[in-house]
């Protein structure tokens, strides 16, 4: 009976590597190792796969736009024809723009007027808990655009003998909102308004 003797160093396997029947195993480690290395390098340099296209633009739609449903009437034509503005230009009609009004008060914006001379009254009325002897007249001077918008009110004159009645008076006529139109173009109207205790 021999004795083998023990192998010498230089004739075992490294540290962590199977005996020499197990080298298929250390094979797919290494494949497996450089897998791995391979998809997280892919994944870091950006590699999601190909930019998808841009999404398309929807394309504008140039047809009109019905305004079937706007019960805003249109303002009357004017009487002089507009300036050539050039082609492809919008030119805006000022209803109180012409300096010189030729329009005549239709009945309906007559009785708005005198609607507007009884709430004036209300100013002469507070006045009066003031001073119980006011009296006088106020006269304004109304200017109505071309579609009805109260374009300006000032008093012309004023025998009272103090301003707040007719100050008072002349910011009602500008608050209003609108009149009906007058016939033709703006319009200015005369206003007197008479303030007697007791009418």
């Amino acid at each position: 009976m021999s004795l083998s003797s023990p192998p010498t160093p230089s004739m075992r396997a490294p540290a962590g590597v199977p005996p020499s029947g197990n080298a298929k195993y250390v094979v797919i480690f290494v494949v497996l190792l450089l897998g791995i290395a391979g998809v997280v390098a892919f994944k870091t340099c950006g590699g999601e796969g190909p930019t998808p296209p841009p999404k398309p633009i929807a394309a504008f739609d140039a047809s009109p736009v019905s305004h079937e449903d706007d019960n805003v009437p249109l303002p009357p034509p004017p009487d002089e024809p507009l300036p050539d503005a050039g082609r492809g230009r919008v030119v805006f009609l000022d209803p109180c723009g012409p300096k010189t009004c030729t329009g005549t008060a239709t009945d309906d914006l007559q009785t708005q007027i005198a609607y507007r001379v009884k709430q004036a009254h209300r100013c002469y009325d507070q006045a009066l808990a003031q001073d119980s002897d006011l009296k006088g007249h106020v006269n304004l001077r109304v200017k109505i655009g071309s579609n009805g918008t109260v374009c300006a009110a000032n008093v012309t004159s004023n025998d009272m003998g103090v301003d707040t009645v007719a100050t008072c008076v002349a910011n009602i006529f500008r608050s209003s909102r609108s009149f009906p139109p007058p016939k033709g173009n703006c319009a200015e109207m005369n206003v007197p308004i008479s303030f007697i205790s007791g009418k």
